[in-house]
Parts: structure tokens; sequence; C-alpha cells
């Protein structure tokens, strides 16, 4: 038998709390230059409802760079502006909510 999800009541195969909490989330992309002149690609905003570790691994391999995420932020080695709101509106983000700055 099929579990029921404590948040909405619906089956485990019919939740759709990840979706709402998708939706929900006000994302930020920016860019930090830190050791030795590095551009970081800092993606802040991903709400801990989200699972930020599978987030972060499918941009990893998607931009095929280096990284860590640690207190609710993803840092990307390497400036992928120009392609992150894409990647985050296939990983199922709204357009709308994804904030890009090109520099801080």
């Amino acid at each position: 038998m099929v579990g029921v999800c404590n948040q909405c009541g619906l089956p485990q195969d019919l939740c759709v709390c990840a979706t709402i909490a998708r939706e929900q989330q006000k994302i930020s992309v920016r860019i930090e230059k830190k050791k030795f002149g590095k551009k970081y690609t800092i993606i802040s905003g991903v709400g801990k409802e989200v699972n930020l570790d599978e987030i972060f691994r499918a941009l990893k391999n998607k931009f095929a760079c280096g990284g860590t995420a640690k207190s609710g932020e993803i840092e990307l080695q390497g400036d992928h502006t120009a392609r992150m709101k894409a990647a985050l509106v296939d990983l199922g983000f709204p357009e709308e909510t994804i904030e890009v700055n090109a520099y801080s």
C-alpha cells in the first residue's frame, strides 16, 4: 500500500507538494568573484521544501562544473548566468520567479 503525504493528504504517487513548493520560490542568481578572480554563480532562494541536493546535482551535471550546496545556496564554479534561467525552468521552476543579475 502506498503511503499518504503528511502535508497534502494525497497518496505519495499523486502528491503535488514539491510542485507547489517550486512555484512559491523566489530564486536569485548572481555572480561573485572569489579567490584569484575566479567567478562563481550563486543561486539563492531555493527553500527547504525543495530537495536542494537533487537540484545541485542536476545543475552540476548540466553545466559540467564543480561547486557546493551549503546554507541554502548553490555555488557553481564559473559564470553560468546566460543559461541558468533556462536550466531552472527545465527543473520545474516558473520563469517569472527567477531573477538573474549578471554582476553584483
